[in-house]
């Protein structure tokens, strides 16, 4: 079956808790927020108040930056959401790319191989916490000292955990523990701090999914495959839609239509776009953002429909 969850940020009240009933109306699988200190709302108060309005919409950060977060108060957060809202709760994590976020915290942003380093402990560590375990780490990365949550469970026996991710050495990683490894095509951070190049051809797709694959051998049942999607467009026109993005990223518009990162087309070409993406890649869930909510919600039973 094929999963499309929406991720977004509230602005005010009134919106985003009418956000969050539409998208439970219209089938979509879950509301994801984005986890940026500084730049935008907190995650988890955010979808502590779409929890109240809400029965059956997942909910979870999309995603956490394990840089600057700490285990401990990270753990509380996704174990106090998924208590309020009845079970529900998912974790999504990511190294972090923006240099402001750690410099806010007073810390300077790492090298890849330090923020990867970090973000698997961070991951181990705020897992083990979820399960009730006491939880001591000391490396260069992280440091935390008999962590434990001592009042507080969360309801589910293991709350879901998404790693967004392009990174080889998470990308294995995800293949082995993670429950959702999100593909998120992001190739090297831009000199901004928060633009990225892409990375969506069909042989870097191809090699990232290699990574997952290495990752998983051994498990009974690899992770499900996630898109992140940048653009959804409906129209009659898709390769006049699709070619500033292409131009952007030095794609061909061909290139640019092929990649689970964008949807552009008539419904019927985004029904058997995802069709396809599920049979090429194994990819059965996708996260659109909140304008992506009215186009799609009159095809949505069609996208989900299994293959």
């Amino acid at each position: 079956m094929v999963i499309f969850s929406v991720q977004a940020r509230p602005t005010d009240a009134a919106s985003w808790t009418d956000l969050a009933r539409r998208v439970e109306a219209a089938g979509f699988d879950a509301l994801l927020a984005a986890d940026h200190p500084g730049h935008g709302a907190s995650p988890f108060v955010s979808l502590a108040a779409a929890a109240a309005v809400t029965s059956t919409l997942g909910l979870g950060s999309y995603v956490s930056n394990a840089g600057v977060r700490e285990p401990i108060l990270l753990a509380t957060d996704v174990a106090t959401l998924d208590v309020v809202s009845g079970g529900r709760a998912r974790l999504g994590l990511g190294a972090g790319h923006t240099p402001a976020e750690w410099r806010a915290v007073g810390r300077e942003r790492p090298d890849v191989a330090g923020r990867v380093r970090r973000c698997v402990a961070v991951a181990e560590a705020v897992q083990a916490l979820l399960a009730g375990e006491e939880v001591t780490v000391d490396i260069p990365e992280l440091a935390a000292y008999a962590a434990r949550l001592t009042e507080l469970r969360p309801v589910q026996a293991r709350v879901p955990l998404t790693m967004g991710t392009a990174n080889s050495t998470l990308l294995r990683w995800a293949g082995a523990h993670a429950d959702v490894v999100g593909l998120t095509g992001f190739g090297r951070t831009l000199p901004d701090g928060h633009m990225h190049e892409a990375r969506w051809r069909a042989d870097q797709i191809e090699a990232q999914l290699a990574h997952v694959t290495a990752g998983a051998a051994g498990r009974d049942a690899p992770p499900a495959l996630e898109a992140l999607v940048q653009q959804v467009t409906v129209t009659d026109d898709a390769e006049a839609a699709a070619a500033p993005t292409a131009e952007r990223l030095g794609l061909t518009v061909a290139e640019l239509l092929a990649t689970p990162f964008v949807l552009i087309g008539t419904a019927d070409e985004i029904v058997t776009a995802v069709a396809h993406h599920q049979r090429r890649w194994g990819i059965t869930r996708f996260v659109v953002r909140e304008d992506a909510v009215a186009p799609l919600t009159p095809v949505l039973s069609r996208l989900t429909i299994a293959e």
